[in-house]
C-alpha cells in the first residue's frame, strides 16, 4: 500500500497537485465559513474539468462543472451576508432529509442500473450513491446548513473504501483526510449554531 501511495504521488502532474492543494484550502476555509473557500473550490474543480476532459471522463467533467457552478452560487450567497461571515448556520427539518435521501437513493439506483448494463463500472451502485449524495451535500454547504458535514463524513468514508478497493490509495488517503476535516467542520459549525441560538432572546 505504501509503495502504491508513493507511486501515486510520483505520478501526479502539476495541475493535479494545484487542484489537490486548492481542494484542501477550500475545506479549511469552509470550516471557517470564509466565502473565499468557493474561489479555491471553484478553481480546483475547473482544473478537474480540464483534466477529466483530457482523459476522456465526460461524467467526471460534468460533475466538476456542476461544482464550479455551485461555487459561483456559494460565493454570491455567502457574500450577501458579509457582515455575518457567510450568514448564520442553520438546519433543515428531518422530513427534508428523509425526502432528499429517498431521492438520492432512487437516482442512484437508476444510474447504477444503466452503468451496470452499459459500462464496465466496477462499483456502479456505490459510485452512483456517492456522486448523487455529493451533489446534495455541496448544495447544503452553499446554503450554510449544518448537516452538510454529516453527509460528507459518510460520503468520504465510503469513498475511502471505494478507492481503496480499486487500489487508488492516494485518492483514498485524500478522502480519509477529508472525512477528518468534515468531523472538525461539523464541530465548528455546531458551536457557531449553538452560540447564535443561545444569544437569541427567549
Amino acid at each position: 500500500m505504501l509503495e502504491a501511495l508513493a507511486a501515486g504521488l510520483a505520478a501526479l502532474s502539476a495541475a493535479e497537485v494545484v487542484s489537490v492543494l486548492l481542494a484542501l484550502t477550500y475545506l479549511l476555509l469552509a470550516v471557517r465559513r470564509s466565502r473565499w473557500c468557493w474561489v479555491a473550490g471553484g478553481l480546483s474543480c475547473a482544473i478537474l474539468v480540464y483534466l477529466s476532459a483530457q482523459r476522456h471522463l465526460p461524467m467526471q467533467a460534468l460533475l466538476n462543472l456542476y461544482y464550479v457552478a455551485v461555487s459561483v452560487y456559494g460565493f454570491w450567497h455567502w457574500s450577501r451576508e458579509a457582515a455575518d461571515a457567510a450568514g448564520a448556520v442553520t438546519t433543515l427539518p428531518v422530513r427534508w432529509h428523509v425526502t432528499a435521501c429517498a431521492g438520492i437513493v432512487l437516482a442512484s439506483v437508476a444510474c447504477a442500473h444503466y452503468l451496470a448494463r452499459e459500462t464496465q463500472a466496477a462499483w456502479p451502485y456505490l459510485d452512483s450513491l456517492t456522486t448523487w449524495a455529493s451533489l446534495y451535500a455541496t448544495w447544503l454547504v452553499a446554503r450554510v446548513k449544518l448537516e452538510n458535514w454529516v453527509y460528507w463524513v459518510v460520503i468520504d468514508v465510503a469513498l475511502v473504501w471505494l478507492f481503496g478497493a480499486q487500489k487508488l490509495y492516494f485518492i483514498a488517503l485524500l478522502n480519509l483526510v477529508n472525512a477528518g476535516v468534515a468531523v472538525f467542520g461539523f464541530a465548528a459549525w455546531l458551536k457557531s449554531y449553538r452560540l447564535r441560538h443561545a444569544a437569541q432572546p427567549a
